[in-house]
C-alpha cells in the first residue's frame, strides 16, 4: 500500500499548486473506505492526499492499482528502476493482470476490504511532469496498460503483502484495457462500454450513452 503527501511542484495546473502522485510505502495497516462523491471526497486510502479534486478521487476512483509486472516492463522501456508507487498507485499488485481486469470485477484485499473495478487511469500532464518523460501522455496511452481505479464495496484495513483474491468476474467482456481504448484512441468503442452496466464509472456511462445517441451503437 502506497500513500502520497502534498508536494508543491511547477508541472501541475491543480489549484493547490501541488500533487500527491509521488507515493511511498505505508508503514503498517491502512484504513480504506469510500471517501465521498467526486469533487468532495479525495482518496479512499487514509493518509493519502489528493490535491486536485476536479479529476481525481471520489467514490469511483477511491483506490488506484497498477501491476508490478507492468512497472517492470516500463523499467525495461525507460531504462531505469521504478519503485512501487512510482505511477501514483496505491496498490502495487503482483501476479494480477490489472489492465486485463473486467469492469465490475471484485477483489478481496486482506481479510476485510472488498474493491470493485470501475475504469482505467487516463494520463495527465502532472503524471508526465512527475516522471520527467517527454511525450509521456502519448507514450503511456499507446502502451495500453493504464491500471485500474476501484471503488470500495466493503471497507477494511490492509497492509503491504496482503493477499488479493478475485472473488467476482462479470460475464461481459469489457476490460479496463478495452475501456481505456474506447475513451482515448478508439472512441467508436464507447457504446460497447454500456455492457458493463452500473459498475462502470458514472462519467463513462454518460459518455457512452451520449455517443450512442449521436452516432448509434
Amino acid at each position: 500500500m502506497n500513500l502520497g503527501r502534498y508536494k508543491a511542484v511547477e508541472y501541475t495546473d491543480a489549484p493547490s499548486g501541488g500533487t500527491g502522485i509521488d507515493k511511498q510505502p505505508a508503514d503498517g495497516a491502512v484504513r480504506v473506505a469510500a471517501p465521498g462523491p467526486k469533487g468532495e471526497g479525495g482518496s479512499g486510502v487514509a493518509g493519502d492526499e489528493v490535491c486536485d479534486l476536479r479529476d481525481h478521487g471520489g467514490n469511483d476512483q477511491a483506490v488506484y492499482a497498477y501491476a508490478r509486472e507492468d512497472l517492470d516492463e516500463w523499467e525495461r522501456l525507460l531504462g531505469h528502476p521504478l519503485a512501487g508507487g512510482s505511477f501514483g498507485e496505491n496498490l502495487t499488485t503482483y501476479g494480477l493482470d490489472v489492465s486485463g481486469a473486467k469492469i465490475g470485477e471484485r477483489c478481496r484485499v486482506g481479510p476485510d476490504l472488498l474493491l470493485e473495478v470501475t475504469s482505467g487511469r487516463i494520463p495527465c500532464q502532472t503524471f508526465q511532469g512527475h516522471l520527467g518523460e517527454t511525450r509521456w501522455v502519448k507514450r503511456f496511452t499507446r502502451q495500453g496498460a493504464p491500471g485500474a481505479y476501484l471503488r470500495v464495496i466493503e471497507p477494511g484495513e490492509i497492509r503491504g503483502g496482503d493477499t488479493i483474491e478475485v472473488v467476482h468476474r462479470p460475464e461481459h467482456d469489457i476490460t479496463v484495457a478495452h475501456q481505456f481504448r474506447a475513451v482515448t484512441t478508439e472512441r467508436n468503442l464507447l457504446p460497447s462500454l454500456l455492457a458493463a452496466g452500473d459498475a462502470l464509472h458514472p462519467e463513462l456511462v454518460d459518455a457512452a450513452r451520449k455517443y450512442a445517441e449521436k452516432y448509434g451503437s
